[in-house]
């Protein structure tokens, strides 16, 4: 039977509204009860939660309130409203396999470590700016329904010896009490190689101290989700601690005419002629495509009309392509001064 702590734990998270803390510490219960022999009772929990999960997906819910960072971790830490699921976002077939792979695994946490199993949740996404990373970790949070805390690096890495460590301390501290989606972006920042010529010793310990963290064990299961622009300079011992590193790519034709119809709303598109928009969108990342279709959008409005053509688009996404390849232009002269 289940024990005391446990029945005070699922009172606690129905009084909190977190039915999925509570469907997670009943899979609990039925897993203790297998244990003991006790097949039927578990079978029947489990057939139990699935139901009460399925009926609650059916159903209209109000997102429960998180409550935001405090203490030490204020400004370490940034709360952020989920609004996305993963069927908001434009992702290869591959990756979209991946990804629900890897929510299976978190759904159904429980029943794995009934047999010994621990659920990946350390996730590494590699990929240009604009491919979707950041979108991606947030739909993670929604699809099961967790905080989404975004780890703010510009207040983490200091230049004083060892506070940068002690504030990693404070966070990986977090994500072993507070089950959630914890997103590192530009993570290259922390787990630069260590033999870079340009490294300093204080950033090789923040990097060990990262490794050691990260191979603690997690009874909640929080997602530990890192992002990078720059795969090449990541360290390969970090590389390696991560459960699954997942790479996001350029939009090939098909994700190209997805985002544009996923942000044309609520204009029509009747004559729109795709070769066209594909051919001026190549090169450009699916953020940089979402902004020029929003502009076209918003230019229709200003001028009243119902309606986009393929002009419309094609201008916008000319203008995104003369910004990047300005952008790259500097970047590229900036990085022949240094």
């Amino acid at each position: 039977m289940s024990n005391t702590k446990q029945i005070l734990a699922m009172l606690r998270s129905r009084a909190d509204g977190d039915d999925e803390q509570f469907f997670s510490i009943a899979l609990q219960v039925a897993a203790a009860e297998a244990r003991q022999g006790h097949r039927k009772t578990a079978e029947e929990l489990r057939a139990a939660v699935d139901e009460a999960r399925s009926a609650r997906g059916t159903r209209t819910t109000v997102a429960v309130p998180f409550a935001a960072p405090r203490g030490d971790l204020e400004g370490l830490l940034d709360l952020r409203e989920v609004k996305t699921t993963l069927a908001d976002v434009i992702l290869s077939e591959g990756l979209t396999t991946r990804l629900n792979a890897l929510l299976l695994q978190q759904r159904k946490r429980d029943w794995l470590r009934e047999y010994g199993k621990i659920p990946n949740r350390r996730v590494l996404f590699v990929g240009p700016p604009g491919a979707g990373k950041t979108l991606t970790a947030e739909a993670l949070a929604g699809e099961l329904h967790l905080p989404f805390y975004i780890i703010r690096l510009d207040s983490l890495i200091t230049r004083f010896m060892g506070e940068t460590a002690a504030k990693l301390r404070l966070i990986f501290n977090e994500t072993l009490k507070r089950r959630a989606v914890y997103f590192f972006d530009e993570f290259d920042a922390v787990g630069g190689k260590r033999s870079a010529s340009n490294d300093v010793g204080e950033m090789r310990r923040v990097l060990n101290s990262f490794l050691l963290f990260l191979e603690e064990p997690c009874a909640v299961d929080s997602l530990i989700v890192a992002a990078t622009n720059h795969s090449e300079i990541l360290d390969r011992a970090l590389i390696r601690r991560f459960d699954e590193v997942l790479e996001f790519s350029m939009p090939n034709e098909d994700e190209i005419r997805a985002v544009v119809k996923s942000h044309i709303r609520p204009m029509r598109y009747p004559s729109i002629k795709w070769e066209t928009v594909v051919n001026a969108a190549e090169g450009l990342s699916q953020a940089e495509i979402a902004r020029a279709t929003e502009e076209a959008v918003k230019v229709a409005i200003l001028e009243e009309r119902n309606s986009l053509n393929t002009a419309d688009i094609t201008k916008r996404l000319r203008e995104r392509q003369v910004m990047s390849e300005a952008f790259h232009r500097r970047h590229t002269a900036n990085e022949g001064q240094t």
